[in-house]
């Protein structure tokens, strides 16, 4: 069991160290709060898609087309805006030294970018 301390809860997982289960979180007024943050794949997102729509094809089509443009536009040096959701976008690592530890030597990984998503105000687990 691993717990650690955030700003508003401490959060206990029960799953062994992965999010792949539940996670127990208690508020600084005590109560506690049990979140499931089972992983959901892209089978699982077309599936729900396919079954509120009614057409697997489209929504196979949409989920690719959306991964794509993302994809795209990050290469492509731009951010990617879904207004209610969040932002996909490209942040700087600067360069560091590191050690390999088999030949113990010092490398320097040099600065690169690196995809991420910060999500809206509007997306919160309540």
């Amino acid at each position: 069991m691993h717990t650690r301390i955030v700003a508003h809860a401490v959060q206990t997982e029960h799953s062994g160290g992965g999010c792949n289960g539940k996670k127990e979180w208690q508020t600084l007024n005590g109560a506690y709060k049990t979140v499931d943050c089972r992983i959901m794949t892209k089978l699982e997102i077309v599936t729900r898609i396919a079954l509120n729509t009614g057409t697997e094809t489209t929504a196979v089509a949409v989920v690719e087309n959306l991964m794509e443009q993302v994809r795209e536009s990050l290469i492509g040096g731009e951010n990617f805006y879904l207004r209610g959701f969040g932002i996909f976008l490209r942040k700087c690592r600067k360069a560091k030294k590191a050690r390999n530890i088999t030949k113990n030597t010092t490398i320097v990984i040099p600065e690169h970018d690196i995809p991420a998503f910060k999500p809206s105000s509007f997306f919160t687990i309540k």
